[in-house]
C-alpha cells in the first residue's frame, strides 16, 4: 500500500511539474511576441531623423506660420517611438515630445503628447490606413477656453522619404475644424 501511495505521489509530482513547464513556455512565448517590435514598429523607423517643420496654425479665422525642428528616434529597443519637438508659437518658446506605440496584443496604435504650452497630456489611439499612407489618431482634450473635454484627430500624411504633413483637427459633436497644419521635411 505504501508504495502505491509513493508512486501516486510520484506521478502527481511529475505530472504537476510537467504542466507547470508547459504553462512556463506558453506564457514566455506570449510575452516573447508580445515585447518583439513587429513590422508596426519599422514603419516607425523609416521617419527617424531629424526634420523641419513649417507649422500654420489657425484660430479665429486667421493664421499664424511658424517654424520648428523635429526630432524622431526609436526608443527602449526599438519598442517606441519618441518625438521631440522645437518652435516658437505664438512669440513664445514652444517645445514638447510625444511617444508613439503600436500594441502586439491589442493591434493598436497608441501616441501621447506633452508640451510647455499645456500641463495635460493628449492620448489618443489610431490606425495605419495602407491606401492614403496616412496614420489617423483620435483622442480627447481639455480645452483651456471652457474647461471642457474637445476631440481630436491628427491625420499624419506620409508623401516620400523625406516629406510628411501633419494636419490637427478639433471638434465638438459632428463640427470639425482644421486647427493645425505642420509640413515636415528633411
Amino acid at each position: 500500500m505504501k508504495s502505491i501511495k509513493l508512486m501516486m505521489a510520484f506521478l502527481l509530482i511529475f505530472t504537476t511539474a510537467h504542466v507547470i513547464a508547459q504553462d512556463q513556455a506558453e506564457m514566455m512565448k506570449k510575452w516573447q511576441d508580445y515585447m518583439t517590435p513587429s513590422a508596426a514598429h519599422k514603419q516607425f523607423e523609416k521617419i527617424c531623423g531629424t526634420w523641419n517643420a513649417e507649422i500654420i496654425q489657425y484660430m479665429g479665422g486667421q493664421e499664424t506660420k511658424a517654424e520648428g525642428k523635429a526630432v524622431f528616434e526609436m526608443i527602449l529597443g526599438g519598442r517606441y517611438m519618441k518625438s521631440s519637438f522645437n518652435s516658437t508659437i505664438m512669440g513664445m518658446p514652444m517645445e514638447g515630445f510625444g511617444l508613439d506605440a503600436y500594441d502586439n496584443l491589442t493591434k493598436e496604435y497608441i501616441s501621447i503628447w506633452l508640451d510647455n504650452m499645456g500641463t495635460g497630456v493628449l492620448y489618443m489611439k489610431g490606425k495605419y490606413d495602407d491606401a492614403a499612407m496616412s496614420m489617423i489618431y483620435n483622442g480627447e482634450m481639455v480645452d483651456p477656453m471652457t474647461g471642457n473635454n474637445v476631440k481630436i484627430r491628427t491625420v499624419t500624411t506620409y508623401h516620400n522619404d523625406n516629406k510628411m504633413i501633419f494636419d490637427m483637427f478639433t471638434g465638438e459633436g459632428t463640427k470639425e475644424t482644421k486647427s493645425m497644419t505642420v509640413t515636415y521635411t528633411r
